[in-house]
């Protein structure tokens, strides 16, 4: 089977403006980009982050670009860009955003104090994905050290700028990797059922539970992915799909409650979903619905695997009961709601240890009671 990731875009990409190339990103926002030189909005050494707006797929491949960290709040908030390491490379990148744009009036002490201010707004935009707080704590700890070190407030900056390009760069790796160690667990034939969106449109590059699909494609193990549509946003339906066709892996879009009639009729071999937070204990937030279909793959014996880089686990949360529910708007679920009716809208739910086959890292497949064992 031929695999097509180039035909992927990019979903986070920082960079300075005058380098900015409709190769990286898409050829309007490049443009865009090359007006705000033109305008002296900013020079051509700022820093500027493009994030693929996953609010139009699959209708339209469309950037939005800022070089305000302000800005980058709002598309987490949003969902313009979503998916847990995608956030946390987002979330770097405001970080360094947020330096440059204090850099210019503050040093040390005051400039520090800006960096841990906006590191705390952009860590809150969305709480229960612990790869947002991990990467603004990373990008905070390594400005604390150049700051106490005796560097200026520039070149502070530029540190961060580099951080923030790494943490892009580190993910892809890790997902890479990912695929790898989870292909291998795949047997020949296989076909994959998936919740929610956990590719490369939810990272920087590759992708967590769709890397494992790529590699497991490339190797010429998998013979379809079945993609549930993942009500009350449709990632499933809007971007698992597209994704997945686009790269050139066949894809059966379902229903969400046709996954137990898939897995009752033998067309499933293995469940593989991703996680925004993995508890100490194994438990896993993901998704709303990936308990669901946890317990579907408990009855009918089909192996169910998390992917996910090291990243996810948090050491701190002793259990999925300790984990914050984001709840998010009732017109997600309903456009026009009727008088009378209340609706609920959690954005995630916990599938406990017991039910997960095994956890899938960079560095390695660990049943999910040895989550901690991930992190060396």
């Amino acid at each position: 089977m031929s695999i097509h990731m180039e035909r992927l875009p990019r979903t986070i990409v920082l960079f300075r403006a005058g380098e900015a190339s409709d190769q990286v990103i898409s050829r309007a926002a490049a443009q865009e980009v090359a007006a705000l030189i033109s305008s002296e909005d900013i020079g051509s050494d700022a820093p500027v982050l493009a994030c693929l707006d996953q609010r139009v797929l699959p209708d339209a491949v469309e950037h939005l670009i800022t070089a305000d960290w302000r800005c980058v709040i709002t598309w987490i908030c949003e969902l313009a860009v979503r998916g847990a390491p995608a956030i946390g490379a987002a979330g770097a990148a405001a970080v360094a955003l947020a330096a440059f744009d204090a850099a210019g009036a503050d040093e040390g002490r005051a400039f520090l104090q800006h960096v841990q201010e906006a590191a705390v707004l952009i860590g809150d935009a969305r709480p229960t994905a612990v790869n947002l707080m991990w990467a603004t704590q990373r990008m905070v700890a390594l400005a604390e050290q150049r700051v106490d070190a005796g560097e200026d407030a520039r070149s502070v900056a530029c540190a961060l700028f580099d951080e923030a390009c790494a943490i892009q760069r580190e993910d892809e790796e890790a997902n890479r990797r990912i695929g790898e160690v989870g292909a291998a667990l795949l047997p020949q034939g296989c076909a994959v059922l998936t919740h929610c969106n956990a590719g490369s449109l939810a990272t920087s590059f590759y992708g967590t539970a769709l890397g494992v699909v790529y590699a497991a494609a490339d190797q010429g193990k998998l013979v379809r992915v079945y993609a549930d549509e993942t009500r009350p946003v449709c990632q499933g339906s809007r971007l698992t799909a597209w994704e997945l066709a686009r790269a050139g892996v066949p894809v059966t879009l379902i229903c969400d409650d046709m996954a137990a009639s898939v897995m009752a009729a033998g067309e499933v071999d293995a469940v593989i979903v991703g996680a925004d937070r993995i508890a100490a204990n194994g438990d896993v937030a993901n998704k709303i619905g990936t308990l669901g279909v946890a317990v579907l793959a408990r009855h009918f014996g089909i192996p169910f695997y998390v992917a996910a880089p090291t990243s996810t686990i948090d050491p701190d949360t002793l259990t999925g009961a300790d984990i914050r529910i984001e709840q998010r708007s009732a017109c997600e679920v309903s456009a026009h709601p009727i008088e009378g009716v209340d609706i609920i809208n959690p954005a995630f739910d916990i599938t406990p240890a017991d039910l997960v086959t095994a956890i899938i890292t960079e560095r390695g497949a660990f049943a999910p009671q040895r989550a901690l064992d991930a992190l060396g």
